[in-house]
């Protein structure tokens, strides 16, 4: 594991467990998804193969237990992540505009989704590659995305 996925690391705990009993800790997830949306533009999935406190936690724990099964091809079709990107987007917006604005509540919608996310990474990382579920991540497709603006421009 890089050095910088050690500092990272703990983020993830912080997040999904610390932020069922502190919700705030749930803007630390809008914070990181607003840094490295930035960075994408510059780094392309950077944050995705060294800062990405999941993929730390995958790397460095369910590599260890994985069954490194190849992945479905069709997790690797635009079509299909596309598909989770409005899924899981859709459903936290709706979350959020559930909660009429209050502030706590919007921490525990980040929080809550950290936790669901995290759950399915790690079924996926069981079952199949330590790594599955970044094939799939709406966060890593969309710097995907962002990074590959950079290139157009040039």
């Amino acid at each position: 594991m890089k050095k910088s996925q050690l500092i990272m690391f703990w983020l993830l705990p912080i997040i999904v467990i610390g932020g069922l009993f502190i919700p705030v800790l749930g803007y630390l997830v809008i914070a990181m998804m607003a840094f490295f949306l930035i960075l994408s533009f510059f780094r392309g999935r950077y944050w995705c193969w060294n800062l990405c406190p999941r993929g730390a936690f995958l790397d460095g724990v369910l590599s260890k237990i994985s069954t490194e099964k190849t992945v479905p091809l069709f997790f690797t079709k635009q079509w299909f992540r596309w598909f989770i990107f409005v899924l899981l987007m859709g459903f936290l917006v709706f979350r959020i505009i559930s909660t009429g604005g209050n502030l706590l509540a919007i921490g525990v919608v980040f929080v809550t989704m950290c936790l669901v996310t995290t759950i399915i990474s790690i079924i996926l990382g069981t079952t199949m590659k330590h790594r599955a579920w970044c094939t799939i991540c709406p966060m890593g497709m969309l710097q995907e995305k962002i990074g590959k603006i950079k290139h157009k421009k040039k």
